[in-house]
């Protein structure tokens, strides 16, 4: 008995000793998971809109804000604009000019890396720049990088690929010949037509851009998730070379097009920024919380040349001089804008200091007496009994509808006119307006670089970016001698004509310049708006 007692205790002291034991370790598992908790830090989660389904995240080819906003964050180039809106080096950690002013050598970083793994190359940017030139890719973008040695005639079919002066060193050096010097070339390059393609993951999967599971990014986050026509996600890309740096963990896109619900889903909690519907503008610019920011851009209306009764100059005069400006910007957007009595929009300094547009004064005005003249005399121009008739068309946009209907009002009122508005989904308008297909339709444009020049370059012959069928020999001739000159004074001079010029033959009239209205959670920080490029999210955090 006394030995099974011996044995009962030793058992009982054991298992309590275990359980001690094991009641300790529970304790410091709880504390230190307590701690572990403390330590982490809450996902940084950004919730934004970006309106509708992008038209492509392939570079040259999503040539617009719906999709470049969003593709600025996934993909980056040589430089990238900064917090400063200037540009600053991003892929490549530096460069050398020649000493004619001609001649770029970049140095690509040796961490700079795609979201598969692959290092980022200069055959890469080799790649994707000829890309961009080559016409079979048909980009709508490509004339911006006509300032390339040989890449206007190989666009244009008068010349060879390999005649592109763009090439790769050797993997981490990118060399590119300019057609002359540009002011503006490193602001250029940081627009997401210049990006770089992984030319590996490109020419296995010619469609790599089209679905997140494919998609390989450069940039400072990666593509995770993308239900089209409903809503993307991104998050960190740990292989970007300056991760360390960008504090936000993921970022959350929806595709809602209406301004109304855009607003109520932010004021629910759904969003963390979002644009202020007309209709509550009034109050809450009263409030004081929207954050209201220059764009350097252009909402205004083509005509087509080629059309009846589009083809009379005059008839295309009287129609912009029969629209007010200043209503549509007080009375139906009501977002601040200024209205626009030329193409340039303000923010662009000359040589002595005058705002480009403050010097170039107004090139066209409200003035329905004239209108009304202009319209008669161009319809004796042409013999017309009866004006032909027109057809107004806009994408879908509860905005763009609205602006649409004071036009057809304002037509009808001061000419006379009864115009038919008829309107499609933005991909198949922006495809349609290209064909030329429509008479009179609306447009946009948001500035790629920071010079007057861009504006004006987009009416050239031929160019995709035209849409309106206009040509003019002088007007071709003016852009080019800008674009060749380095007289500072005389460069502006002769961006004046040309401007006066567009107007002078009216192949388009427009209605306002854009600002950046928003309104944005208190906790949200960093997020950049340029003036002239795309949103940026790279310095945004959480509070």
């Amino acid at each position: 008995m006394r030995k099974f007692f011996g044995i009962v205790v030793a058992l009982f002291l054991t298992f309590s000793l275990a359980a001690c034991t094991t009641t300790k370790d529970v304790g410091n598992k709880d504390n230190q998971g307590k701690k572990d908790n403390e330590d982490k830090k809450p996902e940084q989660v950004l919730h934004l809109n970006n309106s509708q389904e992008p038209t492509s995240f392939d570079p040259p080819i999503g040539f617009d804000s719906v999709s470049y906003s969003a593709l600025n964050n996934l993909m980056e180039g040589l430089t990238r604009l900064g917090k400063d809106h200037n540009p600053e080096a991003a892929t490549a950690k530096n460069w050398d000019v020649s000493s004619d002013g001609k001649t770029y050598t970049f140095h690509i970083r040796s961490n700079a890396k795609w979201s598969n793994g692959d290092p980022v190359t200069a055959g890469d940017f080799e790649f994707a720049w000829k890309r961009l030139l080559d016409p079979d890719t048909a980009s709508p973008a490509a004339f911006l990088g006509y300032f390339i040695e040989g890449g206007e005639a190989f666009n244009t079919g008068k010349g060879s690929k390999d005649a592109v002066k763009v090439k790769a060193v050797d993997e981490k050096t990118f060399e590119v010949v300019l057609t002359s010097p540009q002011a503006y070339f490193l602001s250029v390059i940081a627009n997401p037509v210049f990006f770089p393609i992984n030319q590996k993951v490109a020419e296995a999967n010619p469609k790599w851009f089209a679905e997140a599971d494919s998609f390989v990014a450069n940039g400072p986050f990666k593509l995770t998730k993308w239900e089209h026509d409903s809503n993307m996600v991104m998050e960190k890309n740990e292989n970007y070379w300056d991760a360390a740096n960008v504090k936000l963990d993921k970022v959350t896109w929806a595709m809602v097009d209406d301004p109304t619900t855009e607003y109520q889903m932010f004021q629910s909690g759904e969003l963390d920024t979002s644009g202020i519907p007309p209709e509550s503008s009034e109050q809450i610019f009263k409030e004081g919380k929207a954050i209201v920011e220059d764009q350097a851009g252009t909402y205004f209306y083509r005509f087509n040349v080629t059309k009846e009764p589009f083809k009379n100059v005059n008839i295309r005069k009287a129609f912009a001089m029969a629209i007010d400006q200043q209503q549509i910007v007080d009375y139906v957007t009501k977002n601040k804008e200024k209205a626009a009595h030329g193409f340039v929009s303000y923010g662009f300094s000359q040589p002595d200091g005058q705002d480009f547009r403050d010097a170039g004064g107004d090139l066209f005005n409200f003035d329905p007496k004239e209108a009304k003249a202009l319209l008669e005399k161009g319809m004796k121009e042409e013999g017309y009994k009866k004006l032909p008739a027109v057809t107004l068309t806009y994408s879908t946009s509860p905005n763009h509808k609205k602006i649409a209907e004071t036009m057809q009002g304002m037509l009808k009122e001061n000419l006379g006119v009864d115009v038919k508005l008829a309107n499609m989904e933005w991909n198949v308008f922006t495809e349609e307006q290209t064909k030329l297909k429509f008479q009179l339709s609306r447009s946009s444009f948001l500035a790629d670089y920071a010079d007057p020049i861009n504006f004006l370059e987009n009416f050239t012959t031929g160019l995709a970016m035209n849409r309106t069928g206009w040509s003019n020999k002088k007007y071709d001739q003016l852009i080019k001698d800008a674009k060749n000159e380095a007289d500072e004074n005389k460069r502006f001079e002769i961006m004046h004509e040309a401007e006066k010029l567009l107007f002078d033959e009216m192949p388009l009239f427009p209605l306002y310049f854009y600002n950046q209205v928003t309104l944005q959670k208190d906790n949200v920080k960093g997020i950049v708006r340029h003036p002239v490029g795309y949103l940026e999210l790279k310095w945004a955090y959480v509070e």
